[in-house]
């Protein structure tokens, strides 16, 4: 499977301490994304234009001549020409050539998540780490996804999910009982505004967060704010349903951040960050004091 990376030592992706293993490919496409690499279902070049240092290692493997340099001298990558055969980020010594991911299989996934075991355990069992499976979309490889977490189970370690919920349903009965907690991204309680912005309708995920709740999934909602366009009335009606609906344990409201405006620039792409849509404090707060009229469990924010 490909893998973008594995972050250790987070404790902002579930419960505790985890290890969190990001699967490259999605086939949402939101305008927020801040891992745009991760939506690759194939591996691309991040090139970091910075950090060249000028030494012609990439030019000689390139089979395509690709690597190119301006009227000023600067070293570009002609997109156009590359076909991804990433020769050059294999020979890139300082860096600026990297692949946005890894081939890796359960065994070197597991070997690697077992290294942090010793900072999973907590005598609270809600405190207690493990490995969380993100992404990309995780579900959308659904037997690599399904193959992980049993081995981690195998090994004694909790896990949890980050998902869109937009995956194939029928994973559901085997998925769960393999997933301590989910970590369910809600991205919009209005459709259209979901579909403009992400590519997809909601209908899935919220079909799939449902069949997950009934059977007795431990399900935290993920709640990006994006200010200017979900903070309304649509999202918050549609944020306290789902969360009723599936008999969730919580609700997290994430501010949108623009930090992923560099990665779309180094894969050659343009990037929609904007500051404007980040909401203020008080907005996020009193969002949050909303849903907890509605009944809602609110984390409180970060």
């Amino acid at each position: 499977m490909l893998v973008t990376k594995i972050q250790r030592f987070s404790t902002h992706d579930g419960p505790g301490v985890r290890t969190v293993v990001f699967l490259s490919g999605c086939p949402l496409s939101c305008k927020w994304c801040h891992n745009p690499e991760a939506q690759l279902f194939h591996r691309d070049v991040l090139f970091i234009p910075e950090a060249c240092i000028g030494c012609g290692a990439c030019v000689k493997v390139c089979p395509r001549d690709a690597h190119e340099r301006d009227k000023e001298g600067n070293h570009i990558l002609n997109r156009e020409k590359c076909v991804r055969c990433l020769k050059c980020a294999d020979v890139c010594p300082a860096g600026a050539l990297t692949p946005t991911a890894s081939e890796m299989n359960t065994d070197e996934i597991i070997r690697i998540v077992k290294r942090d075991k010793d900072f999973y355990d907590s005598p609270d069992p809600e405190k207690r780490g493990g490995l969380t499976l993100s992404g990309g979309e995780p579900l959308t490889h659904s037997e690599n996804a399904l193959s992980v977490l049993r081995a981690a189970k195998a090994e004694g370690i909790s896990t949890a999910v980050e998902t869109s919920g937009y995956f194939n349903g029928e994973i559901i009965p085997s998925l769960v009982p393999l997933t301590d907690v989910f970590l369910w991204d809600f991205k919009d309680g209005n459709d259209i505004r979901h579909q403009k912005n992400t590519g997809v309708s909601g209908k899935t995920s919220r079909e799939n967060l449902i069949a997950a709740g009934k059977r007795g999934a431990a399900i935290i909602l993920r709640c990006i704010m994006i200010n200017g366009v979900n903070m309304d009335e649509d999202n918050l009606s549609g944020i306290a349903d789902a969360y009723h609906a599936a008999c969730c344990i919580a609700a997290e409201l994430l501010p949108y951040h623009p930090y992923g405006d560099s990665k779309y620039i180094q894969l050659g792409l343009n990037s929609g960050a904007d500051a404007k849509y980040i909401p203020e404090k008080e907005q996020l707060s009193e969002f949050r004091e909303q849903l907890i009229r509605c009944g809602v469990n609110v984390k409180p924010l970060r």
